[in-house]
């Protein structure tokens, strides 16, 4: 029985053992599947951190013991709020769009007013 050759996938030293073996060792299977995943948790993280900073701005712009409040486009943004982020959208009876960021949301309202609301536990 002859047996081929096989080198780690991460470093490429000749592997020596099981034959469907892939990796050397388990620091190098490790890396290997990290930089393999990165990319896409790198996207995940970024997006989730980001939705996480829109509602910790949301909820510190309402006073404590308050369910809602109100607020300009430009205190969100010099906040660092990122409009494009939300969790989900809900629309009222009235036909009023509601984006949120988690549990805190917002509505625009006219002159780049925004009122802020807590939503209600599920």
């Amino acid at each position: 029985m002859s047996q081929e050759k096989r080198n780690c996938l991460h470093c490429g030293k000749p592997i020596q053992g099981r034959v469907d073996k892939k990796f050397c060792d388990d620091s190098c299977r490790n890396t290997y599947n990290n930089q393999q995943n990165s990319d896409s948790t790198n996207l995940i993280r970024n997006i989730n951190h980001t939705l996480k900073k829109n509602r910790n701005i949301l909820q510190k712009l309402i006073p404590l013991g308050e369910d809602l409040s109100k607020t300009t486009r430009e205190r969100l943004m010099r906040a660092g709020f990122n409009f494009k982020f939300f969790t989900h959208s809900y629309q009222n009876k009235k036909g009023n769009l509601y984006h949120y960021c988690y549990d805190f949301g917002y509505l625009e309202l006219e002159g780049d007013w925004f009122l802020i609301v807590k939503g209600k536990e599920i």
